[in-house]
């Protein structure tokens, strides 16, 4: 597989801010990460299963919902949706404008390419890290 510089700086970024060494996360090409906290079975189908339904931006639903962090550790922003283990980020360069609305809708807007075209990048699978009780 074929990382592109793009890629290469998003697993980077989520590497930093998922650093619980007992979530494992899958990355979808347009910067949106589903956080698996106790998953069971394939991580790659565990998260495309969570992308359909929670992905795509559906006005007048919760799905079209968001809200914007703003990360002190990292340069941009994490955008969340309505489900609390799928967040997108939003880099410096990526908006005109930085407001709250506008990185929320750029967020949305990725969450959603991801959401329908579940081009999967990357899978951090920590369960073989995380220490027994």
């Amino acid at each position: 597989m074929v990382i592109d510089m793009n890629t290469e700086m998003l697993i980077d970024v989520w590497q930093r801010l998922l650093a619980d060494p007992r979530k494992s996360w899958v990355l979808f090409e347009h910067g949106t990460c589903v956080v698996l906290t106790e998953p069971e079975g394939e991580l790659a189908e565990l998260a495309a299963d969570l992308m359909k339904k929670f992905g795509p931006a559906r006005a007048g639903s919760p799905a079209g919902d968001f809200g914007v962090i703003d990360l002190k550790d990292t340069e941009g922003w994490v955008v969340t949706g309505d489900h609390s283990d799928v967040l997108t980020y939003v880099g410096l360069d990526e908006p005109q404008d930085r407001s709250q609305i506008a990185v929320g809708l750029l967020g949305r807007s990725k969450r959603h390419q991801d959401g329908t075209e579940l081009h999967i990048v990357h899978v951090e699978d920590k369960r073989s890290s995380a220490d027994p009780a």
